[in-house]
């Protein structure tokens, strides 16, 4: 890897089997790979383009973050995941911005982290990734469906209270690159795209349109996927939003063609 992306959504819940059958059976997502952590066990699944999507849930000693999140909002977008080329230079970025990191590991040669807290990151809990080497080969849970038809990750958004600053934060720090800012009466939009396809649309809602509260009230909003040619059929979309509501997160459907 030689550029920072956004590597994957991580999503925390109690019932894999919600999001096996969400992302895999339905939205064509194929295993990458997952396993055991302190506190949580954890599984990624890859698509045709853009990040992947990462499941969590508690398991063992050290759950109680993953318990407290879930206890307080339920299931839902718990982090988004940056990997990058070279963590001290992504830290001092990071740092230039004005955002301090925490829980920062380095010993682990194969996987040095840090974390930027909510409400320093504009809503939801990043992680700051330098992964090297080849990932661990690890089978896929028995309860993953064979994939269904293939779709893209296209697109990621997300609410904030502060725009301006958002963009810093990916533009500069997490080097994303514009690719599009429109300020509307009802709103202000950024949208900002890396290598791998992923692309993030940050939201600010202007005051008059019921919008921006304190920095810290960011929201995750929707998940776009889409699919090569094909529309989803109207089973597929009941299936797909009674999935995503059991996940606590929103989902857009939509055609390549």
């Amino acid at each position: 890897m030689t550029k920072t992306i956004l590597d994957h959504v991580a999503i925390g819940t109690r019932a894999l089997t919600d999001g096996w059958d969400l992302f895999g059976g339905l939205l064509g997502g194929s295993w990458v790979y997952g396993g055991d952590s302190p506190g949580f066990w954890w599984g990624q699944l890859r698509f045709r383009a853009g990040p992947k999507i990462e499941l969590l849930t508690p398991a063992g000693p050290g759950a109680a973050f993953l318990e407290r999140f879930l206890a307080s909002r339920g299931a839902g977008p718990h982090h988004f995941t940056f990997t990058v080329p070279d963590i001290a230079a992504a830290l001092s970025r990071v740092r230039a911005a004005g955002i301090e990191p925490v829980q920062i590991s380095l010993l682990n040669a194969a996987w040095k982290e840090a974390f930027l807290h909510p409400k320093d990151a504009y809503g939801i809990v990043i992680q700051v990734a330098e992964q090297s080497g080849p990932p661990p080969v690890l089978e896929a849970p028995a309860q993953l469906p064979a994939p269904g038809p293939s779709s893209a990750f296209t697109l990621v958004a997300h609410h904030v209270a502060d725009i301006d600053g958002a963009v810093r934060l990916f533009e500069e720090a997490l080097e994303g690159e514009v690719v599009r800012r429109q300020d509307t009466a009802e709103a202000s939009v950024a949208e900002l795209s890396w290598e791998n396809g992923a692309c993030l649309r940050l939201v600010q809602a202007t005051p008059a349109a019921g919008g921006a509260g304190p920095r810290r009230g960011g929201v995750p909003g929707y998940l776009r996927f889409s699919r090569d040619g094909q529309q989803f059929s109207p089973p597929d979309r009941s299936r797909t939003a009674d999935l995503a509501q059991r996940l606590g997160i929103s989902l857009q459907l939509g055609s390549d063609s």
